[in-house]
Parts: C-alpha cells; structure tokens; sequence
C-alpha cells in the first residue's frame, strides 16, 4: 500500500478523510505550518502523526505521494521539493499561479521520473464520471460543442477581507473548474475571447475583480466552446440549472451533468432521455461533512485512480503538462479580460518559453 503525506491542512481536510478511508493508501503524515489546525485536525480524525515542518515529510522515506494543498503562489515550490525529495505529487488546482516557473518543474518532474497529478477533484465526482463514460462509448456520436457554467451564490466571501485583495479572482478560484471540462473533452484550445464585469453587490463591497464571466473557446480544429460564472448573486435552483453544470451537444445525441445534484441526464442516439439520480449512499460518500463542503469523495476517487496509476504504470490526467496547458488558458482569459480582445493561448506560452509540442500528451 502506497504511503501519503498531506501538507495544508484546510483544502487537505478532505484528503485526511480520504486517504483514511482508502484501501489503497495509507496516511503517514500530515503537515501544516499552524498548529493548532494540526491539533484540530488530529483530535477531528484521531490521526496524531503530524509536523509543522515540510522537511519532516521530505525527509521521510517511508512516504510515497505528497498531496499539496497550500495557497496556490507557493505550489510550485512544494511540488519541486517533493519531486527533489523523489516523492510522486498531487498537487491541487490551479496547478500553479504564474507559468514563470512552468518550464522549470517540467524539467525537474522529467529528471526526478517521478509522477504528477493534478487534482480537477470536479472530473472524480459521479455524474462528471458517468457524462465521460458515456462519451467515451459513443452513445451521442460525434462532440459538436460544450457549455460550462460554475455559477454560485458567495456573497458571504465578500465579508472576507481576503476576497478584497487584489490578488483574489474568481477566474481562478471558482471558473477554472469548468475550463478544465472544457479541456477534458477539447484539450487543444487555440483562442479565448471574454468580457467579465463586477456587479453591483461586488462593486458596493470593495471587489477588485470580475465576480461575473462569459468566455468562448475555439480549438484547433475549429469546435468552440462556452464558460460563464456568476458568484456574488442569487442563483435559481432550477431542476435543470445546476451550480455546476457541462452539457455535451454531439451528432447523435446531448448530455449534461449537474455536479452538486448528483444528477446526469441523456438523450442518446435512440433519441429517449435517461436521467440518473444517485441516492443517500453515494451522497455520504461524497459529502462527508456538513453540508456540500469538503468534498471527499471526490479526493478518495482520485487518490485510488493516482496510486493505480503508480503500481500499474499508466498516465494519470490531469498530469502536469495538462495542469501547465490549463493554466495558460486560464492566464489567456485574463488577458483577454484586460484587453477585451481574443486571446491566443501560444501567445500566452511563447512568452514564457513554452510551446504546445511541450504540453502534448505523452
């Protein structure tokens, strides 16, 4: 059985419960540079063996896979210490802030032969699974189009002080889930052009970015693809409107999945839909804690798919090249938001030495 460590122990909450519950890892240690989230997470889990110090897991040779979980400007300097200290990587989304440091873990990742994998927790949860599989079996022919939507009411996080940063975007933090369903099933996009705005409620309370965002995507191969998020409003629990959604328009047939619902549907090439509804068991395994936080069913899926992809010795995606190819995209929607003109994503890469022959697939 593979052994983890966990560093950050917010995010990381998820992962403890997880890896506790997984046949097929066993926690060795965790870490967080706040002990007292150390102590609450141990009495939380009855799980004891933890450290403030992120040298303490590196240098123990028992642990297998560091799972990262820290503010994401410091990502890229954890996932290099791990994979120095020979330690396969999962490393939660965005992969990393800032593509300066890109080529430099591309490189570091290569030499050390050791794996990293990102964690879009938002691919592991059952109606995402269900929508892919699907796909997969060509049950809706040819894909024609994607629309994503990630639209939440998070009016409470502008009582953040945090969320009033300038460093605080949406874009990152809420709308690159459903970019990484985009990527999922049209991985080579070439162009981005958005508008976004602050609304009322964001702009009465001191917002410094967009709370508000309508992307479209074109791909290489000429498909185009849509994103919208709203965060700082009311949303409408419509049956069909989910927080989360990404519909499949294909030749033969349409799917969509509707993440906090736990609920798929599909009209397939016999032209009938077929809804799913998953019940209190699959619920309890995904949402452990209260409410529809701290998904850890998603982390427990991911963790299992991981530590096969080590003992088996297959790719697990997103590996780090997609998490690289996601990021550019994403600073590409920023500029595209700063600009108001479309976006090339090889113009995002070149800048930083980087080029799309790099990312593809191994």
């Amino acid at each position: 059985m593979l052994k983890i460590g966990i560093l950050g122990l917010g995010e990381g909450r998820s992962t403890m419960s997880a890896a506790l519950q997984s046949p097929k890892v066993e926690l060795k240690m965790v870490c967080d540079r706040d002990l007292e989230t150390c102590k609450q997470r141990a009495h939380e889990f009855n799980f004891h063996n933890y450290t403030t110090s992120y040298q303490d897991m590196l240098d123990d040779a028992e642990i297998d896979i560091i799972a990262i979980y820290t503010p994401d400007h410091l990502h890229a300097q954890h996932v290099k210490q791990a994979l120095l200290a020979g330690k396969h990587v999962i490393c939660t989304k965005p992969f990393i802030d800032d593509l300066a440091d890109a080529a430099e873990l591309l490189e570091v990742a290569e030499q050390s032969g050791k794996r990293v994998f990102v964690g879009q927790s938002s691919r592991f949860f059952e109606p995402a699974k269900r929508q892919r599989k699907d796909y997969e079996a060509g049950l809706i022919g040819e894909l024609i189009t994607i629309e994503g939507e990630y639209s939440a009411d998070h009016r409470w996080f502008l009582e953040k002080p945090w969320a009033l940063e300038e460093s605080f975007k949406w874009l990152y933090g809420g709308l690159s889930h459903p970019v990484d369903f985009v990527r999922w099933y049209l991985p080579n996009i070439e162009e981005v052009m958005g508008y976004g705005m602050i609304s009322a409620n964001g702009s009465a309370a001191g917002l410094k970015n967009e709370d508000t965002m309508h992307f479209i995507f074109r791909a290489a191969d000429g498909r185009i693809a849509r994103v919208s998020g709203a965060y700082t409003g009311p949303t409408q629990p419509a049956q069909r409107d989910s927080g989360m959604s990404t519909i499949l328009r294909a030749t033969e047939g349409a799917s969509q999945a509707d993440y906090h619902e736990l609920r798929y549907a599909i009209t397939d090439k016999t032209g009938e839909e077929k809804i799913v509804v998953w019940g209190d068991k699959t619920l309890k395994h995904y949402f452990r804690f209260e409410g529809q936080s701290h998904h850890a069913g998603e982390y427990q899926n991911y963790l299992e798919y991981f530590a096969d992809s080590i003992t088996e010795g297959f790719t697990a995606y997103p590996d780090i090249k997609e998490g690289i190819g996601t990021v550019a995209l994403l600073q590409a929607m920023d500029r595209s938001l700063q600009t108001g003109m479309p976006v090339k994503v090889d113009a995002i890469l070149a800048e930083y030495n980087l080029s799309r022959n790099q990312l593809s697939a191994s």
